[in-house]
């Protein structure tokens, strides 16, 4: 399957992105109910990571056969929706901090060992995705920022198992937040640039 290119606005393209769709949606329920059981700051935080993941993928689905500046907008709305997801993650991070959490390290591994499998496939399936638009782009952005999230959860599990503390997990949660808000600003970035691409123009130009 690697050496097939999918063209945009074919049936194999939407069934790609179904198949993501659905993958994240999974993946997202499986981070927030293992989040919630097992007291973690970094599983919550890619959960909320994979759900506004969902929502880009189903936009991107809907952005097909859409404008350009519909597109745009839509790859925007993404990139707001993760300001705010590393905003809330912060703050969640700060009530733990002063209030106490006694995180799960071997639930925090295995979840995000699963997720770490399922992100890399999504990779695989979008890779195959030729000539990629800004809204596009903005599903591929997320998808690798999950798979490093997932890296640093495990990583976190191991050490919260070694120290019995909760700072590895508080610690990770809060990089997910970073990890998201540079893949906001990398998507808001594209999209803007996607409007001198189309006006054929650089920035800073009226």
């Amino acid at each position: 399957m690697s050496d097939v290119n999918l063209d945009l606005g074919s049936t194999g393209k939407r069934r790609t992105l179904w198949i993501v769709l659905s993958l994240n949606v999974a993946i997202a329920v499986g981070f927030l109910a293992t989040g919630y059981i097992g007291n973690s700051t970094a599983l919550i935080a890619n959960g909320l990571d994979n759900s506004s993941d969902a929502v880009v993928y189903g936009l991107s689905l809907l952005a097909l056969t859409r404008s350009r500046t519909w597109k745009r907008g839509a790859a925007r709305f993404s990139g707001i929706m993760l300001l705010i997801f590393a905003a809330g993650v912060v703050l969640d991070a700060i009530r733990r901090y002063f209030e106490g959490s006694e995180p799960i390290g071997a639930m925090m591994m295995t979840m995000a060992a699963v997720a770490a499998v399922v992100n890399l496939l999504s990779l695989y399936l979008l890779k195959n995705l030729q000539n990629k638009d800004v809204n596009l782009r903005a599903a591929t952005t997320f998808s690798i920022n999950d798979f490093v999230s997932n890296g640093g959860v495990i990583l976190a599990g191991i050490i919260v198992i070694w120290t019995g503390s909760n700072w590895p997990d508080l610690l990770v949660g809060i990089a997910v937040a970073g990890i998201a808000l540079y893949g906001a600003i990398d998507i808001l970035r594209d999209a803007h640039m996607d409007v001198h691409e189309e006006r054929r123009t650089r920035h800073g130009e009226e």
